[in-house]
């Protein structure tokens, strides 16, 4: 998403320890024993509402994003471009260096009562995770819900952090006012895995669990299974694994795809690779060449394998937790339906046949 209708006021006085960058609308940087290695730069913004560009696929024209750079730090995310953009770094500084919308719900409030507003659908978690750590120390959510409920804005809410478990008694009674979107983020269930591709997230275990307590309050509850790491998460016994599990905790919807390798996200993620996965690099070139995306043979493939095991588990196609003409395709065309299980093909794409998703639901990756 585009950070240029994320104004601040910069001439609000600045308290506290001396900033560490020229942010405009800065009030004070702010680092506390118990988020050991972050450092939170508290920011006044003029502005939370943003205007998706026109043209973008998205099934949604509004996002909010109360908080830039996430503690997640998974080695994956797409977003981490996005960093660069306050001159900060989008590897360490990406996890560590957080951006806070202090004053987010009362600015989106006002935003909302705006006779121009049009009840558009606002979703949020596109982009960093608006329940990602941070959200304990400063409590945003619990306003910004309130205040598109109170204006009949329908939302969506697209997380990796069981933090949200708090809000759902909030979010159930604004599920009584407006239309509102659940999309939980999952694509492994290998506990060691996860914990070094996706550190700061909370256990897929847990994940799972928060499945269940948002269906067993009514919620409905899609997943985004983004992304499948080839040759990492994308065997069959590994997608048996995480459709099973999310059949049984009650997912109503699953979208799943390949990782893409963005700008940021993909010097990041391969310097990791290099580090933990070395043998796999040279396979890792070959299938995303010198683009973001993977070959539109292993896509297919990965397509084929996915429908497979979602029909298997008797899951829907889509997440559904944002609605569009699109939502729910996979991110290629057709593929294997079943039958025999081919290794992820190597060599056999010419390095640029890439093939650009056309799915609309976003990722955090």
């Amino acid at each position: 998403m585009r950070w240029d209708a994320q104004k601040t006021d910069p001439a609000l006085p600045v308290t506290g320890t001396e900033p560490l960058l020229p942010l405009a609308g800065l009030v004070r940087t702010v680092r506390t024993p118990e988020f050991a290695g972050i450092t939170f730069h508290e920011v006044v913004a003029k502005s939370v509402l943003n205007r998706v560009r026109a043209g973008s696929g998205m099934p949604f024209s509004w996002t909010i994003n109360p908080y830039r750079g996430c503690s997640h730090a998974c080695v994956y995310c797409f977003a981490r471009k996005t960093h660069s953009y306050l001159n900060l770094d989008s590897g360490l500084d990406f996890d560590s260096q957080l951006v806070v919308k202090t004053n987010a719900p009362e600015v989106l409030r006002r935003e909302l009562a705006r006779p121009s507003w049009k009840h558009e659908h606002v979703a949020m978690g596109t982009n960093t995770d608006p329940y990602q750590r941070a959200e304990g120390r400063y409590r945003l959510m619990p306003g910004i819900i309130t205040a598109l409920a109170d204006s009949g804005t329908p939302f969506s809410i697209l997380t990796k952090g069981t933090l949200l478990a708090r809000d759902i008694p909030l979010l159930t009674a604004a599920a009584g006012s407006v239309p509102v979107g659940m999309g939980i983020s999952l694509a492994l269930t290998d506990a060691a895995m996860a914990e070094a591709v996706e550190p700061g997230t909370p256990a897929p275990k847990a994940r799972l669990g928060l499945i269940r307590r948002l269906r067993d309050a009514g919620l409905p509850c899609g997943v985004m299974a983004m992304p499948i790491l080839p040759w990492l998460t994308d065997t069959d016994e590994a997608l048996d694994g995480l459709f099973a599990a999310l059949a049984a905790a009650g997912a109503t919807g699953v979208t799943a795809g390949p990782l893409h390798l963005r700008p940021g996200a993909r010097e990041w993620f391969l310097n990791w690779l290099s580090r933990n996965h070395k043998h796999l690099l040279p396979r890792y070139r070959d299938l995303y060449g010198s683009g973001s995306y993977a070959s539109k043979e292993y896509t297919q493939w990965l397509t084929g394998r996915v429908r497979y095991f979602r029909k298997l588990h008797g899951l829907a196609a889509g997440a559904g937790f944002m609605r569009s003409a699109s939502a729910g395709q996979e991110s290629a065309g057709e593929g294997p339906a079943g039958g025999a299980r081919p290794q992820p093909p190597v060599g056999r794409s010419r390095p640029g046949a890439r093939t650009s998703p056309a799915q609309a639901e976003p990722t955090l990756f």
